[in-house]
Formats: C-alpha cells, sequence, structure tokens
C-alpha cells in the first residue's frame, strides 16, 4: 500500500494528477496487484488469527479462514475443508 501511495503521490508532484482525483479505484489501480480480482478467501495457516498486513485492501471484503495446519502441511485434503467452510458461509456448495 506504501508503494501504491508514493506511485500517486509521484504523479501528484509531477502535476498529472490532482489530489482531489485520488479515490479508491484509483488507489486500487497503484497497487502492485492492480489487474487481479480481489481477494475472495483468505487462509490463514499456523493457528495465527491475524491477517500480518497480507493484502489488507485486496482482502477487505474477503471471507478468511484460520487453521492451526502449518503452511508445509496444509494438503489439497486441508484446502477442500478450507473451500467447504467458505461454500457453507457463501450459502453455496463446493463443484
Amino acid at each position: 500500500m506504501a508503494r501504491a501511495a508514493r506511485r500517486l503521490a509521484r504523479q501528484v508532484a509531477r502535476g498529472r494528477l490532482a489530489p482531489a482525483e485520488i479515490d479508491a479505484q484509483r488507489f486500487a489501480a497503484a497497487l502492485d496487484t492492480a489487474g487481479l480480482p480481489p481477494v475472495d478467501l483468505l487462509i490463514r495457516t499456523g493457528g495465527e488469527q491475524r491477517l500480518s498486513n497480507f493484502l489488507l485492501w485486496q482482502s477487505s471484503a474477503a471471507e478468511l479462514y484460520f487453521t492451526p495446519v502449518l503452511w508445509p502441511d496444509f494438503s489439497p485434503a486441508h484446502l477442500l475443508q478450507a473451500l467447504q467452510a467458505y461454500a457453507q458461509r457463501r450459502g453455496a456448495r463446493p463443484a
């Protein structure tokens, strides 16, 4: 997010952008992940229940799934569990 803010600040300093033109859409376009879809499901492994500044802007509307399983041990079966939990929250069934 800091890099995106600096990118926009440089544009303002060069006169290419007015501060009033900076909105959520322009900020999102300045992020490193511009053009990628928003995060729908964020899976946090290792038992931590925090985001640790990871994709804060991009995952603001994401469903969060916390698991005690450490990343090296996170298997396809664990992913399926996360997807099933997500589907239940969203009122849908996984494919």
